[in-house]
């Protein structure tokens, strides 16, 4: 089977290893891919925002699968693209997509299928929203309503933070369309963890929790960031809670998006918040969450294949983990989530199995590894225990300790 996967990140990158493991599996192209994916997949030059040029090519190489890794070309209507040319594709379609792609649409849809989440007020027009915040007090949660790279949201523990956002997003468009509309949340308090399920319309299964660090630095310091590492599982959510966020989140939502005419093929990963009423919803995404990816797919023992063949032909996949846990370090460029400078020589990482590193914003000049991103790699590991896994990534770090190109946190896993 050939199997093209779309994206350049570190998610495309463990998608890429895990497939590479089917037996079924013959070629693997990553368009447009990095340069960790180059030794598992043909990296082909088309951006993941050609649609037309990814449809061609899947055509082109008989692509018996086409898996999709980023947010913008769900809500760009890709796989509605894909099935009209009749080939078959892992993804949500742009209707479906909006369940990330619009938090104001998200926060209503929750609101009508009773899906336990935070109180929240939708605003365009900076003064009305302000005068919310001031009602409201802090802390409070501002968050931009479109696709912001995972950076557009700001947990405000002050009024005077949470003004600022606003006029950041609705004054200054500091994210352009995405922020044009702001949704404002109570502040939830409680522990988070991401829950990822493979869905075909009612059909729901779940993969195993993960918890992921949004913060840069450690202690939970600086500004929100895509992902600093993660761990799973989060092993102090229980199976009382698990059945609660399978019933009344994930269960309520793939129904709720059948009654709405925008049934949901694909990934649904709910970003949950535990709380003295049980887990409630923070955020949706469409897609595998990254940096959760890298940490629940090397706990996989299944065909990463075949679990996406069966979830599309509406199968149980009889999804089967192992009983260890795995943690993931995010290396990235100084400076990030702001700026930070491109094409810096990396360091010597290991190269696998366990530890093992996910390339995530890397290419190859001159036949060198340099970075090509704010977050440009993921060290992981496997083990019997969390303590064990982090052992093994952070002894491994080895010169990236001293770099003054390069951070990463040292906490990861003690959260």
């Amino acid at each position: 089977m050939n199997v093209l996967v779309v994206g350049r990140g570190g998610r495309e990158h463990s998608i890429v290893t895990k497939l590479k493991e089917s037996e079924q599996v013959t070629t693997i192209y990553a368009a447009p891919g990095n340069a960790g994916m180059a030794g598992t997949a043909e990296c082909v030059a088309i951006d993941e925002m050609d649609i037309a040029g990814l449809v061609a090519f899947a055509k082109e190489k008989k692509c018996d699968l086409t898996v999709v890794g980023p947010e913008s070309p769900l809500n760009a209507g890709i796989a509605d693209a894909f099935q009209e040319a009749g080939l078959k594709i892992f993804a949500p379609t742009k209707a479906a997509a909006l369940l990330e792609g619009s938090k104001s649409f998200a926060k209503e849809f929750m609101k009508k299928y009773d899906v336990p989440t935070a109180d929240y007020a939708v605003f365009n027009d900076a003064n009305q929203a302000k005068a919310y915040i001031k009602e409201k007090g802090a802390p409070i949660v501002v968050k931009a309503d479109g696709l912001a790279a995972g950076k557009g949201v700001i947990v405000a523990l002050t009024e005077e933070e949470a003004l600022a956002a606003v006029d950041e997003m609705l004054v200054s468009k500091a994210f352009a369309e995405a922020g044009a509309t702001v949704v404002i949340e109570e502040f939830l308090d409680g522990k988070e963890f991401s829950l990822m399920a493979f869905v075909k319309e009612d059909k729901v299964f779940p993969m195993v929790t993960a918890r992921d660090h949004k913060r840069a630095f450690d202690g939970d310091a600086g500004p929100n960031t895509g992902g600093m590492g993660a761990f799973a599982p989060a092993d102090d959510v229980t199976e009382k809670d698990l059945d609660f966020a399978m019933e009344h989140i994930l269960l309520r939502t793939a129904k709720g998006m059948i009654a709405e005419g925008r049934p949901f093929t694909g990934i649904l990963y709910a970003g949950l918040i535990m709380t003295k009423e049980g887990p409630k919803v923070i955020e949706f995404n469409t897609r595998f969450g990254d940096p959760e990816t890298q940490v629940v797919l090397p706990l996989l023992k299944n065909d990463l294949y075949q679990v996406f063949i069966d979830v599309i032909d509406g199968a149980d996949p009889k999804l089967v983990w192992e009983d260890k846990a795995c943690l993931g370090v995010v290396v990235a460029s100084v400076g990030y989530p702001g700026a930070y400078t491109k094409g810096i020589v990396l360091p010597a990482l290991p190269e696998g199995p366990n530890p093992f590193t996910v390339h995530a914003g890397t290419v190859l000049e001159n036949n060198r590894l340099v970075s090509d991103g704010g977050r440009v790699l993921l060290v992981g590991a496997v083990a019997d225990t969390r303590e064990n896994a982090a052992k093994l990534v952070y002894e491994s770090m080895g010169e990236l300790k001293s770099s003054n190109d390069f951070f990463y946190r040292t906490d990861i896993g003690k959260l």
